[in-house]
């Protein structure tokens, strides 16, 4: 199967602004330093976010979901703070590997 890459218009005001912000005279280096900044930004927030929930719970996400579903977790697993805190974790574990594999593909 052969990939098309989709074609895009820019307006010449959003191609100056783009090759502005990455001091990039054309156009496809600058949009892939765009996507590669923001990319590493995601990656560094939702790794600051993992490591602010290892911290608290003094375990992995790994640890933390089993022991939840194991009923070994010193906390009610049902509680909002243990529920809100499984969520918010799975969500920036996942996106995190999203991201990386991006990274791996793409940068």
């Amino acid at each position: 199967m052969i990939e098309v890459a989709p074609t895009i218009t820019l307006s010449p005001q959003a191609g100056l602004l783009l090759t502005k912000i990455t001091d990039t005279p054309d156009l496809e280096s600058a949009l892939w330093r765009v996507l590669h900044d923001y990319t590493k930004l995601k990656t560094d927030q939702l790794r600051q976010e993992v490591k602010a929930l290892e911290l608290k719970w003094q375990m992995t996400f790994e640890e933390f979901s089993l022991r939840c579903q194991d009923g070994s977790l010193s906390r009610n697993p049902y509680a909002y703070e243990v529920e809100s805190d499984f969520w918010d974790w799975e969500k920036a574990t996942t996106l995190l590997h999203h991201y990386e594999a991006l990274q791996k593909r793409w940068m």
